[in-house]
């Protein structure tokens, strides 16, 4: 590689940022070293599925010739093959019919459009899962997506490309969405920070619902870098059904901010007292106990509804109603009636699934998910700051594990509810939850773990974020591929 691209591969959003802002680098070096990398590295990681390389340049010559002050004006970045419409450019959701029929909105998405607003330099799609719908990346339209630090793993999912690309310095940012886990997933295996922020924090708009399961922010190297692009694209939009309270300052000014000393839970085992993977016990225990030597007081306990056994079966039933509603909008979309070659099996089954509950199974899983949601909200209430738990039950899955199963099509399920059993109840809840990099096992895979603050207290998880990664930096940790 040149030696630009070698200098800059490694530096968070914020610095690459700042090297132009400064006049070091333009925005088209800049660029074209994030080109020369995913040119070099992804045909190993499969994570880049649309390349926009000419659409980019054009865009950071614009930064070049415009000088916008923006905080990340002139940075590489990529959007997730999901959701995120940007009109003129194709979107797969990681389904083969939409990437056969090269789908092309004639519109972008209230969030994308925020992105453009920030001057980031578009340089294609990171690959997802079809719809999402498990938290490895390996669709059939695309294939394998590896993680860098080890190519026969997971790089998670579903925004699993991002993460992929971000821990292999292809660019330093990307954005991610969260439906069940799918940003903090792919950043405890990939070790990224990955926010999920609250319901109703960033519009996902005008497609998606507030009040629906999902989320979207990014995938990041720093804390700084998710606090900073917190602060550029939170707030709703027209029509927004939820809407979270607004900060009461700029969420870069958390990093560093005195915490106070925080009253913090700790789960080693899942919920239903079942055992982890060592290597998952290890990273937080080994967190808690840095979170006791910065003087926050750490003891085993969490919020008794987590271990409801009707719960798994509520979000089962709301995430097959996705399926089903994604299948119709398969149809829409493509403009015909779609059919179970169209879709993978696994998604096929929860649409057919969803298909045969009725209106009352819905509006009772609903009802439901709402005493979930004020029963876990309650134990911060009482008076507890935070929740520690792993962010996966063992270190990323070998790639192959979770492939679809014609004669058990539930098999895939299965798999993904015992390997992320701690991350979808913080999507009914509406919670904001962070993974962070905190740990590395054996084997040299990165384990992350979790925290999990009260509905719309952001604010706490970056500054105990920021707190941890000064205590036990991660920076200098870089896979070798």
């Amino acid at each position: 590689m040149t030696q630009i691209a070698d200098d800059t591969r490694w530096l968070d959003a914020t610095a690459q940022a700042q090297l132009v802002r400064e006049g070091k680098v333009s925005a088209r070096e800049l660029t074209q070293a994030a080109i020369e990398r995913i040119e070099r590295i992804d045909p190993t990681l499969n994570s880049v599925n649309y390349q926009w390389f000419d659409h980019g340049r054009e865009l950071a010559a614009t930064v070049d010739r415009d000088k916008p002050a923006t905080a990340f004006a002139g940075v590489p970045f990529l959007l997730k093959d999901l959701h995120t419409f940007y009109a003129g450019f194709p979107i797969s959701n990681g389904n083969k019919a939409m990437k056969a029929a090269n789908f092309t909105p004639t519109f972008s998405t209230t969030l994308v459009k925020r992105f453009a607003a920030q001057h980031l330099v578009f340089l294609g799609r990171a690959t997802s899962p079809e719809w999402g719908s498990v938290p490895v990346t390996e669709p059939e339209a695309w294939g394998i997506s590896r993680n860098p630090w080890n190519t026969d793993r997971t790089c998670g999912g579903s925004s699993g490309g991002s993460a992929a690309a971000v821990a292999a310095g292809m660019v330093p940012i990307a954005h991610a969405s969260d439906g069940g886990g799918s940003i903090r997933i792919p950043a405890s295996c990939c070790g990224l920070v990955g926010l999920k922020v609250s319901q109703g924090r960033i519009t996902v708009g005008p497609t998606r619902l507030e009040s629906n399961l999902g989320v979207e922010l990014c995938v990041s190297r720093s804390v700084r870098d998710t606090a900073s692009m917190l602060d550029a694209v939170h707030g709703p939009g027209v029509g927004d059904l939820v809407i979270a309270p607004a900060p009461s300052r700029p969420y870069a000014e958390e990093l560093g901010a005195p915490t106070g000393r925080l009253r913090i839970g700790l789960a080693t085992t899942k919920f239903t007292g079942e055992a982890i993977h060592p290597d998952c016990v290890d990273a937080v225990t080994n967190t808690a106990r840095l979170l006791e030597s910065l003087g926050h007081h750490v003891e085993p306990a969490f919020p008794a509804a987590l271990n409801d056994p009707r719960a798994a079966a509520r979000f089962s039933a709301l995430w097959a109603t996705n399926m089903a509603a994604n299948r119709d909008g398969l149809a829409s979309l493509l403009g015909r009636e779609v059919t179970i070659d169209d879709i993978e099996l696994m998604n096929w089954s929860m649409a057919e699934y969803a298909s045969n509950l009725s209106a009352l199974d819905y509006a009772l899983a609903t009802n439901a998910a709402g005493a979930f949601r004020r029963g876990v909200a309650q134990w911060w209430e009482d008076g507890w700051d935070l929740l520690l738990t792993p962010t996966t039950s063992a270190p990323p899955l070998p790639v192959g594990t979770s492939r679809n199963d014609p004669a058990d099509p539930g098999a895939t399920g299965r798999i993904s509810a015992d390997w992320v059993s701690f991350t979808s109840q913080f999507n009914t809840t509406g919670q904001p939850a962070i993974s962070l990099p905190m740990h590395w096992n054996a084997d040299g895979l990165p384990i992350g773990v979790q925290l999990v603050a009260a509905y719309a207290r952001e604010d706490v998880l970056i500054r105990v974020a920021s707190q941890l990664e000064d205590a036990a930096p991660w920076a200098h940790r870089r896979p070798t591929i």
